[in-house]
């Protein structure tokens, strides 16, 4: 009779232990990674001063109308829903005063963000913000209008928008460590690796919680220290 009641006590320490770790995974953010990039956003015509939205498409696809206002902005994001947008309240009327109208042509203002310091790569200092107003063709996509007031570009071979202004001098869309801190890792081999990192991200529920193979091997621990507790009280019974 002592030796099976000395099993219970270790099978209820097991599942306090486990439930106290699903508790604190639970509670706390996993760990994530990001990329250094240059994101692409847009106003629309008639849109309130410094309100952006996430480019859905390319700044190489996406063709802005006349009147439109596209940003830049150079950080360290995890993904769409986390880019750190444009600084500033500048809008089209502002930044393209000065500069009419004209047949055959458009007129898109660009604000350019080359972001803060603990952003930057290798410990080189962000130019300060710019605005510019570029007078392109009307077919002109949103790339065409940043090359027209911000050269030089430089672009990779998957035609991932890698420096504008010659900012940085190297590197392009970096994976680094949480947080931004310069910890350099793998470079994403493409533009769309960014755009896969954030869709499955937005998949696993925006990876605020423990991984899904976590919570089964944790899972699977639980199951057995309920079967060695069921066992202990039949022989108990």
């Amino acid at each position: 009779m002592t030796g099976r009641l000395r099993r219970a006590p270790g099978v209820a320490a097991l599942l306090a232990w486990v439930l106290g770790v699903l508790a604190i995974l639970s509670a706390a953010p996993a760990h994530a990674d990001g990329y250094r990039y240059w994101s692409f956003w847009e106003q629309g015509a008639g849109a309130g001063q410094g309100q952006w939205a996430y480019a859905t498409q390319g700044p190489s696809v996406a063709r802005p109308d006349d009147g439109d206002t596209i940003g830049f902005r150079f950080a360290v994001s995890q993904d769409s829903s986390q880019a750190a947008k444009p600084r500033g309240t500048a809008g089209f009327a502002a930044i393209c005063a000065d500069t009419p109208a004209k047949g055959g042509s458009k007129r898109v203002a660009l604000v350019v963000d080359f972001g803060t310091a603990a952003d930057a790569p290798d410990g080189s200092t962000p130019p300060p913000a710019r605005t510019a107003c570029a007078r392109v063709g009307t077919d002109a996509s949103a790339s065409e209008a940043l090359a027209a007031v911000a050269k030089p570009l430089r672009y990779n071979s998957a035609a991932l928008l890698c420096a504008i202004d010659g900012y940085p001098k190297k590197g392009c869309g970096e994976q680094v460590s949480d947080g931004g801190d310069g910890g350099k890792k793998t470079p994403a081999p493409s533009g769309t690796a960014i755009a896969s990192t954030a869709a499955a991200d937005n998949d696993n529920g925006g990876g605020g919680g423990p991984s899904a193979g976590l919570i089964g091997g944790i899972a699977a621990v639980l199951a057995l220290g309920a079967a060695a507790w069921w066992q202990t009280r039949r022989r108990r019974g």
